[in-house]
């Protein structure tokens, strides 16, 4: 792909619903095919595959879906993998999208709980929908987007999965004969994203009333910890290291009040929860002295608040207080964090720093700073390493104090 294209993507024109639906008629999936070839054949470049695209198929509106669904699926290889070459999206959605193993893994917990159908409200693309249908259970969606509810159709038969779909307001929507609901308030407009539960669409007080039936909604992992209702699990979920969503269920289907989920990049799953932590509720922390490994926190375990949960799991305790680095005296492998052995520690005066990292001879270095005023990118410039050798260096606070620790993964 040429360079900058992903760029280039993200700007790709809004489809219209005629044309996409003319996109799936048995012409409309010819010039699909023949708009990916020439996509292909311009190694990429969105300007010379229009024109060729155009060449085929001189009807401006078909050309561009043809176009924008060849570019979108591209795109969205990175998300959807394989799938994502026989799917249909829109821009703005693709972005909302919830990852498949994350939809994957909220769809099988809901589908333990055996209810006799699952409605989603704003349902997009169907990404959701779709991980519905394929935990066996019996789902439908709605959205307010005519082209969207066609998008979502038309991913369903692609994929080979049932599942109905409807234009309609979630908010206006009688419940009663679903059991249960699943909500992704848009959290997006045309000024980019939107931070304050308020500016949701839909709104945050109807998220809140659906709370009194089985339901699980979908938000952003920067929600504050005090809007959670009472009676209702935040789950943090993150895959292959980095923090993706946080999902909210009702109290008819919590099991917990905080967890932290995480899906490795190499597959499976593990979860953590508030009873793993027995310095629940607790005021006292169980900071220890340095010892000889530490552990860096999943984001997930960091945003739940379950940083001293994995510290009991290595036997171990937090460097300090108000920092989110564990350590422990002997090395464990753990999904919820990443280990490091501490080889020793160096002076954390950037002056006699620099002379201890050029002593070892490390040129190439990893910063790894928190609960300091580090930015790595500016120290490592000035540190101006040279030599062979490569290193880790933490910064972090030890009881209120700067320190520095020169450390090896494992």
């Amino acid at each position: 792909m040429a360079s900058g294209s992903h760029a280039r993507l993200r700007y790709a024109p809004r489809v219209d619903l005629d044309a996409f639906r003319w996109l799936l008629t048995d012409a409309g999936q010819q010039l699909l095919g023949r708009a990916a070839h020439a996509y292909a054949d311009a190694a990429g470049d969105p300007v010379a595959a229009a024109s060729a695209v155009r060449r085929i198929e001189p009807d401006a509106a078909r050309a561009t879906a043809a176009l924008s669904q060849v570019q979108l699926r591209v795109r969205a290889v990175a998300k959807f993998g394989d799938d994502a070459l026989r799917m249909y999206f829109v821009p703005d959605a693709l972005e909302q999208a919830t990852r498949p193993r994350i939809a994957a893994h909220r769809a099988a917990r809901l589908a333990a709980f055996q209810p006799t159908s699952v409605v989603d409200l704003g349902c997009g693309i169907g990404g959701d929908l779709a991980a519905f249908a394929r935990a066996g259970l019996t789902a439908a969606g709605v959205d307010l987007d005519p082209l969207r509810v066609e998008v979502a159709r038309a991913n369903l038969e692609a994929l080979g999965l049932q599942g109905a779909v409807m234009v309609a307001d979630s908010t206006q929507l009688d419940l009663d004969g679903f059991g249960a609901c699943f909500a992704d308030p848009a959290r997006r407009t045309s000024s980019g994203r939107v931070f304050d539960v308020n500016g949701w669409t839909p709104s945050w007080e109807f998220v809140l009333g659906l709370f009194a039936r089985a339901s699980v909604v979908k938000v952003a992992p920067g929600i504050p910890h005090d809007l959670l209702p009472e009676g209702v699990e935040a789950e943090w979920v993150s895959e292959a290291g980095d923090l993706k969503e946080a999902a909210l269920w009702s109290p008819s289907l919590a099991t917990a009040r905080r967890r932290a989920t995480v899906i490795p990049a190499s597959g499976g799953l593990a979860t953590l929860t508030d009873e793993d932590d027995p310095w629940q509720g607790q005021a006292e922390r169980p900071v220890r002295a340095m010892g000889g490994y530490l552990y860096e926190p999943d984001d997930a375990v960091i945003r739940s608040g379950l940083v001293t949960a994995v510290a009991a799991g290595v036997d171990g305790g937090l460097v300090d207080e108000k920092i989110a680095w564990v350590t422990a005296d002997s090395a464990f492998r753990t999904p919820f964090a990443r280990t490091y052995r501490v080889v020793e520690e160096l002076p954390y005066r950037e002056k006699q720093l620099k002379a201890a990292l050029r002593e070892r001879g490390i040129g190439r270095l990893a910063i790894k700073p928190r609960g300091v005023q580090v930015v790595p990118e500016q120290l490592r410039k000035r540190l101006a390493l040279s030599g062979d050798n490569e290193g880790t260096l933490v910064m972090t606070r030890v009881a209120g104090a700067g320190a520095a620790y020169l450390v090896e993964p494992l």
